[in-house]
């Protein structure tokens, strides 16, 4: 049997990395996956502040150390001052994905106005793809509902793990072999 395939769940949070705020991102991330996947997986998460460079050398770790397929943030991505996990991923990544914050943010207009503040984006380092996401639990799953589809696939081009998903939640879209 293969080994399960590794997914980085990173909170950026300055308070929640002090732990003068309950991390609720990360274990709604954690959530989400054990609900949507069905193939094996084990996650592998840290919390850690809105430093720039602390970012990037975790999602390196993430990606180089660890063998992450998917890398998943939570926070960081509005536009105060102390937000810079899209600029954190978009220097560790040697391609970016803008549909997934495109996809993402539209999804988000739904349900409320400020989605355009939102600045989450994905791409890729590696073998791993890392996705951007909001920091509250509901707007975590309206986001992932959104993208989930498609990261699977994206993950078997950039040669990851075959992950599978709970189809009475989430249908994962691969093209029909000829």
């Amino acid at each position: 049997m293969s080994s399960p395939a590794k997914i980085g769940i990173v909170t950026v949070s300055d308070r929640a990395s002090r732990g003068e705020y309950e991390d609720r991102g990360g274990p709604a991330l954690k959530q989400y996956f054990e609900t949507v996947l069905s193939s094996s997986w084990e996650a592998v998460a840290v919390i850690i502040p809105d430093e720039q460079d602390v970012v990037e050398s975790e999602l390196k770790r993430l990606s180089d150390d660890e063998g992450c397929c998917l890398i998943v943030t939570t926070g960081g991505t509005g536009p105060a001052l102390r937000d810079i996990t899209p600029e954190a991923t978009e220097a560790v990544c040697q391609k970016i994905l803008p549909g997934f914050g495109e996809l993402m943010r539209q999804e988000s207009l739904k349900a409320v106005p400020t989605a355009i503040l939102s600045r989450q984006t994905a791409g890729v380092r590696g073998k791993s793809l890392i996705v951007n996401l909001p920091g509250q639990p509901k707007a975590i799953k309206e986001c992932l509902d959104a993208v989930m589809p498609a990261i699977p696939y994206c993950i078997d081009l950039i040669e990851g793990p075959f992950l599978e998903t709970n189809e009475e939640h989430i249908v994962a879209f691969r093209p029909k072999k000829k």
